[in-house]
């Protein structure tokens, strides 16, 4: 695992990118800030009440002498973010009714990664997935040709590293939603240095079963290799024939994955939600994620449940896919 965020880390070292946590109040989130600014990581943007939030550093030993806090009651350059948001939301928000909904922090912290004045956004320690992505949906938006955004998790033991997608947003994807699922995957495992060999899933090996299910996905891996000829995809596959080589040579002789996948993308989010938490709790990977893709710029969210260790590592991944982008 230190092997993995060792790349990563060397990729932001120094690149002052601004990462904006809106739960500035928030332990966990104060002292991975705290790490992430003294490692010259990033440089975390805190949203909140400056005094409490200076107050709160300092009984938990953190300096932020390299942080910025930023407080939406008292935001010198309001005025311009309400102006862009309204504007974005096209006629949708009145300036008064914007002046209210940026007083919330991610709403807030999402329009200053929109106005570049932040390269990413890190929330979710205390707030559900929807308050996170919603404001992202809204403001960001998916990057064109790409119509949702989508949940993958890095699983790793050892040396091993792996995609599992989607597992985390979309619960029944169409074909075109799987194939944007796995074109972007793609991305994502190139940025873990994972060269990416992505399999479609299902419970059919090439025709072995027929059925809507087998055959949205076999729909989907001809939209992908349409949008990538050049990506090593293929589908679709029983997991066994796409991770097993003895098994791929049996089901699936002619496939260019050939028990080599190292991206995984399920068919429905149940089987890929199910999938990451066997892989998870049975073969004891670690499961770093969810990490949101699809978006202009990237916004990530964390569980309510995280420690330190997992807002420092998200904010780094987050600075991550701000330089890949």
């Amino acid at each position: 695992m230190s092997d993995l965020f060792s790349v990563l880390k060397e990729k932001v070292s120094g690149r002052n990118l601004k990462i904006v946590f809106p739960e500035g109040t928030d332990e966990r989130i104060l002292k991975a800030a705290g790490r992430l600014a003294a490692e010259k990581l990033v440089t975390p943007i805190l949203v909140g009440n400056k005094e409490e939030i200076q107050k709160l550093a300092v009984q938990h030993g953190v300096s932020l002498e390299a942080a910025e806090i930023y407080d939406p009651q008292n935001f010198p350059m309001m005025d311009e973010l309400v102006a862009a948001f309204v504007e974005r939301r096209k006629g949708k928000v009145s300036e008064e009714d914007a002046r209210k909904i940026l007083l919330d922090e991610n709403y807030f912290g999402t329009m200053l990664v929109y106005v570049n004045k932040a390269d990413g956004l890190v929330s979710g320690a205390a707030h559900s997935t929807a308050d996170t992505v919603r404001p992202a949906l809204q403001i960001i938006k998916t990057k064109e040709g790409v119509r949702k955004t989508s949940g993958v998790f890095i699983m790793v033991r050892g040396d091993e590293k792996y995609v599992f997608a989607d597992c985390a947003i979309n619960i029944a994807p169409d074909s075109q939603d799987l194939a944007e699922i796995a074109l972007e995957s793609a991305k994502t495992a190139k940025m873990f240095n994972i060269e990416p060999r992505v399999a479609m899933l299902s419970f059919s090996t090439k025709g072995s079963a027929k059925s809507p299910e087998t055959e949205k996905v076999s729909a989907a891996v001809e939209i992908a290799k349409q949008r990538d000829p050049q990506l090593v995809l293929d589908g679709e596959f029983q997991f066994d024939a796409a991770f097993v080589p003895s098994v791929a040579k049996k089901k699936a002789p002619d496939s260019p994955i050939q028990g080599d996948a190292n991206v995984f993308v399920f068919p429905s989010l149940e089987a890929g939600n199910i999938g990451y938490k066997i892989a998870q709790r049975l073969g004891n990977f670690e499961a770093v994620g969810p990490i949101l893709q699809g978006l202009n710029r990237p916004v990530n969210d964390l569980s309510r449940g995280c420690n330190e260790e997992d807002v420092y590592k998200l904010a780094i991944i987050t600075a991550a896919q701000a330089l890949q982008q």
